[in-house]
């Protein structure tokens, strides 16, 4: 993987942006950076008694569209950058999307797979009590990211709503149903993937039934994008994660991958499928490629191989800048993760309102709402793509989503 600062490479899609919009270089320069990052030293006891320290870190990024939003990953690469760019990236996705957040992030920097469950409660209790005075549902909104999900959101709002003595759901998304998440929200990201696919397929003129596939990162995301993008009819001919692809010309069936990887912990070695690496997935002739797993998975040298047609990032800032440039040289077109992999910050917002309302909405209703906002987010783009002649639909998400942040810091006015 390449070793791109994540935090360099949203300030450049920033200032590639900056350079189609009449926007001062202030307010640009202002948008390029988080308005706090809070970095905490959590010391937890372990199940052996004895007592280890954990750096974890909260960037709050941008709240002039409303409260901050984004999720909390538990991985040993999180850094102080990469909390920064991805707090940056999900200002700009909820202002692609429409939807009245800002932009937050957090990480913990561990291995998860070296806790017990015990090690992880606590770990996750003692980092929701640290940022307890910086979250709140009108302040700062968490959610599930890399290696969490139902179970850490479940004890983080239960450690809140315990100190502050009180209800408070809408604290955290990516809960459990049971208390109080909402249907539909494992499945988002995936589902707005398989719709940015759908929608850019159309708009070239292609079909996407009959298509090939490769899935880059089997995790939550990539799993779902992957069955869905089968229902519609495409062939996922290649599928991968951390311990190497399958590749299988006639086509793999996901759910079967799926049950073996839960079986087995991996996807490598299923059925009678071939063993790949990462980087040969990555480069395979196939019309579209979905990269699901971390960030600056496709540099600049990985990038002049790549024989897909259509690149639909699942994964935050998968390709370098450099990358990037080199796919837009040779016409690949990209549907940026801002839009993409917008379905989980959606659905957390769905899950918000349910919560403020107390009213819960049924799985139909959410997966219609969400096919609305992402449909229509595809169709901004494109529009402004069009309209103002842009080098590439990342630049037209980016110059949609700056315009709308400004406007809502220029409407309300700057403190003297």
């Amino acid at each position: 993987m390449s070793e791109v600062n994540p935090f360099e490479t949203l300030q450049e899609q920033i200032d590639d942006a900056a350079a189609y919009l009449d926007v001062g270089d202030g307010v640009i320069e202002r948008l390029k950076h988080p308005e706090r990052v809070v970095e905490s030293n959590l010391t937890v006891e372990m199940d052996d008694g004895s007592l280890r320290q954990f750096t974890a870190f909260r960037s709050q990024f941008n709240g002039d569209r409303g409260p901050y939003k984004g999720g909390i990953r538990y991985h040993p690469g999180v850094s102080r950058d990469e909390v920064k760019a991805l707090s940056g990236w999900m200002t700009y996705k909820c202002a692609v999307v429409d939807i009245p957040y800002g932009g937050g992030k957090g990480g913990i920097v561990v291995d998860p797979r070296k806790l017990s469950a015990a090690e992880a409660e606590r770990l996750t209790r003692s980092f929701a009590t640290e940022l307890r005075p910086f979250v709140g549902p009108d302040r700062d909104i968490p959610a599930p990211d890399v290696n969490t999900g139902q179970r850490e959101m479940n004890w983080f709002k239960d450690t809140y709503e315990t100190l502050e003595n009180t209800v408070a759901p809408g604290v955290i998304t990516g809960k459990a149903v049971s208390a109080g998440g909402s249907q539909g929200r494992v499945e988002a990201t995936g589902r707005s993937t398989m719709f940015a696919a759908r929608e850019a397929f159309d708009y070239l003129g292609r079909d996407l039934a009959g298509a090939t596939v490769a899935v880059q990162g089997y995790g939550n995301a990539g799993s779902v994008a992957a069955g869905l993008l089968e229902k519609q009819g495409a062939r996922v001919v290649a599928v991968s994660d951390s311990s190497g692809s399958v590749y299988d010309p006639d086509g793999l069936d996901t759910a079967e991958v799926s049950r073996f990887k839960t079986e087995t912990g991996s996807v490598s070695g299923f059925g009678t499928s071939e063993d790949r690496t990462n980087e040969e997935l990555l480069t395979l002739d196939v019309d579209l490629l979905v990269p699901a797993a971390l960030e600056n998975a496709v540099d600049a040298e990985i990038a002049r191989d790549v024989g897909a047609d259509v690149v639909v990032e699942t994964a935050n800032g998968p390709l370098t800048p450099d990358a990037d440039d080199i796919l837009g040289d040779r016409d690949v077109f990209i549907v940026p993760d801002i839009l993409a992999n917008a379905g989980g910050v959606t659905v957390s917002y769905f899950e918000w309102v349910q919560n403020r309302q107390r009213f819960s909405w049924t799985e139909e209703r959410v997966n219609d709402e969400l096919e609305r906002v992402i449909t229509e987010a595809f169709d901004d783009l494109v529009s402004a793509y069009e309209s103002r002649d842009l080098p590439s639909l990342r630049t037209a998400a980016y110059v949609v989503a700056i315009r709308r942040v400004v406007d809502a810091y220029t409407d309300s006015g700057t403190w003297p």
